[in-house]
This record gives structure tokens, sequence and C-alpha cells, in this order.
């Protein structure tokens, strides 16, 4: 009952948006994944029941009991990385991967090793990763006008005013407009939206070395790179330090292993829609913004269970529409973040390296420019504050 005391329209929407931005600016890349180990419809729509199930269970029922924004997604540059791996390998090698990295996240939860690791991250540095990897969505909220420019003059326009006169509720009305506009041009593609439950199909997992090493070893690489890095970030730019990021961890890999054979190939903590969930456009009080976390994780469930009803409902907006949103949505974090990075002289150029290296989006060795932006911004910090000093020669 506390929970429908606490909640707010903004903190719906902002797990709406949540959900809309994680959902459509990846769900493409996860059917890519799916299709590269010769998935067929029946089994995408599987998958599309694990992940929602997965995502959204992780998500609400740690955020209603320790009354903290708890925000899990699916591995994006997961699925990007067994898109392209996954050829010559069936669905049942697949799986046997997907729960081996399962127990490596688990294990690296259960040991405490990756908070440790964490913990050694100055916050300058950790600010300018969140920064960073969320700048890019602002960036692609403007450029959207290319393509939509009424739509983006309209939605920011909204959204200023309502940062002006309703804070609170200066989304919720940006992306209310954003709908009646598009709906009154025409352009929300109501057709693809029909009525389908979807049900899940159990694969029976084959484990090999040559899985291990091709599938599983990246993806859980990437995954703790890409992903669980950011995703820590935002926990802690955000103010919830006393979050057990090492038992929620724990969390994503028990219910990964547990719904990998219905095609759940890697769940993990989430750093933009955290952002979304997060900040102050989801509730002033931060002790009320998990509800928007619970809300995320209700819809994710939605999604399991009316795979093809929501998947259509979801991808029904124009790509400008979510891109615009997304952005605005995250402006208040982007510039919290970049503040506190900047903040301390000391800090000050290493933390814009992390933050640069991690916007270029540079990738090498298939791991993702989140984790090399720590490693530049690691390096600057380490030459700058510990290379010893030259003594002067009489």
């Amino acid at each position: 009952m506390r929970f429908f005391k606490d909640l707010s329209l903004p903190a719906f929407t902002a797990g709406f948006v949540a959900v809309l931005v994680g959902f459509t600016s990846s769900v493409a890349i996860v059917f890519q994944a799916a299709l590269a180990f010769g998935a067929t419809p029946d089994i995408i729509s599987s998958w599309m029941w694990a992940l929602g199930l997965g995502m959204g269970l992780a998500t609400a029922i740690p955020s209603l009991l320790w009354r903290m924004p708890v925000m899990v997604a699916w591995s994006t540059p997961g699925a990007a990385v067994l898109a392209v791996a996954g050829a010559g390998y069936g669905m049942g090698e697949a799986v046997g991967a997907f729960m081996l990295s399962a127990l490596a996240i688990w294990l690296a939860g259960a040991t405490g090793w990756f908070e440790r690791v964490m913990n050694r991250i100055p916050v300058a540095i950790a600010s300018a990763l969140l920064a960073g990897v969320l700048a890019r969505f602002g960036l692609d909220a403007f450029l959207a006008a290319k393509t939509a420019l009424g739509l983006v003059l309209l939605m920011l326009v909204v959204y200023l005013l309502g940062r002006r006169l309703l804070p609170r509720y200066a989304v919720p009305l940006t992306l209310l407009s954003a709908i009646v506009y598009c709906g009154l041009r025409g352009e929300l593609a109501w057709s693809s939206v029909h009525l389908a439950l979807a049900v899940p199909r159990f694969t029976m997992p084959v484990f090999s070395w040559q899985a291990a090493i091709s599938l599983a070893v990246p993806l859980f690489v990437v995954t703790m790179a890409s992903q669980n890095l950011p995703g820590v970030a935002a926990i802690r730019a955000a103010g919830y330090g006393r979050m057990p990021v090492s038992r929620l961890l724990s969390i994503t890999g028990i219910a990964t292993l547990v719904l990998a054979p219905f095609g759940a190939f890697a769940l993990n903590l989430s750093a933009i829609t955290a952002a979304i969930c997060m900040g102050r456009e989801a509730h002033e009080d931060p002790d009320k913004r998990y509800t928007a976390a619970v809300s995320c994780g209700l819809i994710y469930v939605l999604i399991g269970i009316f795979g093809a009803t929501v998947t259509g409902l979801l991808t029904a907006f124009p790509k400008e529409l979510v891109a615009a949103i997304a952005g605005l949505a995250l402006l208040g974090t982007i510039g919290n973040g970049l503040a506190t990075a900047l903040a301390d002289e000391r800090h000050r150029e290493p933390a814009l390296i992390t933050f640069l290296v991690t916007l270029s989006g540079v990738a090498i060795a298939g791991v993702g420019s989140a984790f090399w932006g720590v490693v530049a911004g690691a390096l600057a910090l380490f030459v700058q504050q510990y290379a010893p000093s030259r003594k002067s020669q009489a």
C-alpha cells in the first residue's frame, strides 16, 4: 500500500519513458542476436518473455524491498556481440554460453570483487563516465531535428515551459504533447499492434569449450565493462551509495541463469534507464523514486507476458520522438554528472578525458567505450598525481 501512496504521475512517466527508451533503442539488436542462432518466430517470442520477466522482476522486487530505484536491463552490447559471433552455433550452445556467463556474473557479485574495484574509482571519474554514456542521448535528441524539426521544437518548448511552470510534470507533459502531435499527423504506427501472448520455449543447454570461448567470455566481458560499470556509476551519482551492488549483481546472475534456457542471454545493471528513474524528474524526494523503478519493472513484466502486443505498441512511436524524450529526460542528470566531474580542479582533466573517450563510442577488442573511458581517465590521474617529480640538477 505504501507504493501506491508514494506513486506519482511523474514517477510512472519516468518508468514508462525508461521502458520506451531502453526497449525501442535496442530491441532490433536482440532480434538479430536471436536470428544469428537460427531462432524461429516462436523462439524470438520466448526471448521477449524471458527478458521481459527477468528485467521486470529483478527491477520491481528489489526496488520494493529496499525502497530504492533498482534498474535492471538486458545487455545491449552483449546482444551485439552475439549477433556477430553467433554464426555457426546452435541455440543449445548459445544457451549453454548464456548460463556460463551468468555464473561468472553471479560469482563477481558473490565474491564482491567488482564492487571493490568500483570503490577505488574516484567520484569525478565515475561522474564523467556516466555523463559520457548519457551525453550521446542528449545529442541524439537534437539530431532528431534533422528529420522531425517540428516535433523536436514542440517538445523542447513544452519541456522548457514545464520546467519553468510545472517542474515535476515537465517530462509527462512533453511526452503527452509529442504523442498528440504525432497522432494528429498520423505518424503513430498502430497497425503494428495486435493482441498476442508470448509462450515460453525451453531449449536444452549444450556446453562446449568453443562456445564458452567464442560466446560466454565476450558476453561476460562486455556486460561487465559496458553495462555494469556505468550502471554502478549511475547508482552512485544519483546518491544511492548504500545500495548493495554485489547482491544486485548476484541477483542478475541468478535471474539470467534461471531464464537462459528460455532466451534471457544477459541481465545487468542499467545506466541510461537508471538515470531516468533516479533523477529529480522522477520524484523530488529521493526516497520515493523507487516507485519509478517499480513502474518500469511492471511494464517490463507486461512486455514479457504480452510480448508481441507491447512490442508493437512501443515500436509504434516514431524514432525521433523516442530520441527526443530520452535526451530531454536526461538533461538534468548529464548536467549534474558534468558539474560533479569538473568541480575538483585536481581531477578535472582526467575526468574530461574519461568523458570524451566514453562519448566517442570507440570500441577496442570488442569492449565498449565506457570501459576505455575509465581506463584513460585512471591513467591520466595516475600520471598527474603519482608520477615522480624530477629533481632539479645542480
